[in-house]
């Protein structure tokens, strides 16, 4: 299950040094000039979950097989991207291909690093991307409202399609985002139009270190914004996160945050949020070979689980063998928690827990 987390923000934010410390390697350029990343950069991220690794010790599993996000640095928009601005064209078309979308705002003051505006104000910056990807969306709309129509007089689901659109050209067009019409029953027809104001979101601050604890002024002015939106915000320090992806080994790297008085690093809470934005749940598969996360929505089923590791195990499904996290552990490993009556099998309308540890019973006839 493939989960891309696009980073979007005006150029010289820290986008590209937040990715670099992110993957582990040095693969966007980081310069302090505009457009110096114009294709997107591709990587991924672990879900840190400490879970897997005690999991892992009970079952002495040979491999540890984490859950992975991939991260996409966009190249920085401008005012007037929707227009071609900045070869903004090229850079919106990224972000539709994203699950979620990461606002990486700058919350820093630095004379040696310039601003494309000439001012640091995250809040504006905020709304330039937004109205940017407003004004992509009503031109996409605006498009396609010919041909649905045309189409809606013989396809019902054209019909549904058009509909929507009539209701949401007047929200874009007050400056709003298409995401305040998306429900449970519209939610498929919304993915079929294909809009960047659809998408879940949330905001980054990027600070100084000294600013990491208290925040700042700009950081308080992104809190107030994410408030009224309903969104979370997130504190980190792009040069906190390069130096914490120099320290390969994860106790050293866990020692060296708590240094610092930190439990986490930026990149594990935006990887997190993101998880929860998704509405991803994690179960696992365990056993002395590896041990292995996966994600999954929240309120799967367990052949919906089964379908994640391989097709042929959803077709060919017959039961799923659960055992809680905390029962696992509570009862040291798979075999004792089996002799304690935890371990279950559940049928095809077992809704995945977080947490679950599972062995999938598949026919393989199927």
């Amino acid at each position: 299950m493939g989960t891309k987390c696009g980073i979007v923000g005006l150029p010289n934010v820290g986008k590209s040094t937040f990715f670099n410390a992110s993957v582990g390697a040095n693969i966007a350029e980081a310069a302090n000039y505009p457009f110096c990343t114009i294709a997107p950069n591709i990587g991924s991220a672990l879900v840190s979950d400490d879970r897997l690794g005690v999991l892992a010790k009970f079952a002495g599993s040979a491999k540890i097989l984490a859950t992975r996000i991939e991260l996409v640095d966009i190249a920085g928009l401008v005012k007037g991207a929707s227009k071609g601005a900045g070869l903004g064209n090229q850079f919106l078309g990224h972000i539709r291909e994203v699950d979620v979308i990461v606002y990486l705002l700058r919350c820093f003051e630095d004379a040696n690093v310039v601003h494309v505006n000439g001012k640091v104000d995250p809040v504006e910056d905020a709304e330039i991307i937004k109205t940017e990807l407003v004004l992509a969306d009503i031109e996409s709309l605006d498009k396609r409202l010919p041909n649905l129509e045309k189409r809606a007089k013989s396809d019902d689901f054209a019909k549904e399609q058009l509909s929507l659109v009539r209701e949401l050209i007047p929200i874009l067009s007050d400056g709003k985002l298409a995401r305040v019409l998306l429900t449970a029953a519209n939610d498929q027809v919304m993915r079929s139009l294909q809009l960047l104001t659809d998408k879940p979101y949330f905001y980054v601050c990027n600070v100084a270190e000294t600013d990491m604890f208290e925040g700042n002024a700009h950081t308080k002015g992104v809190a107030k914004l994410a408030a009224s939106e309903n969104v979370p915000h997130i504190i980190i320090s792009a040069k906190i996160e390069s130096e914490v992806a120099e320290i390969k080994d994860k106790e050293e790297r866990m020692d060296f945050l708590r240094s610092l008085g930190l439990e986490s690093s930026g990149l594990d809470n935006v990887v997190l949020s993101s998880y929860e934005l998704l509405g991803l749940i994690t179960f696992f598969t365990i056993g002395p070979k590896e041990a292995h996360a996966w994600p999954i929505k929240r309120g799967a089923k367990a052949p919906q689980a089964a379908g994640i590791i391989h097709s042929d195990f959803e077709k060919g499904f017959i039961c799923a063998e659960v055992v809680s996290y905390d029962d696992y552990v509570a009862c040291g490993g798979e075999q004792a928690a089996k002799d304690a009556g935890k371990m279950r099998k559940e049928g095809r309308d077992y809704v995945v827990n977080d947490g679950d540890v599972v062995h999938f019973r598949y026919n393989k006839t199927t």
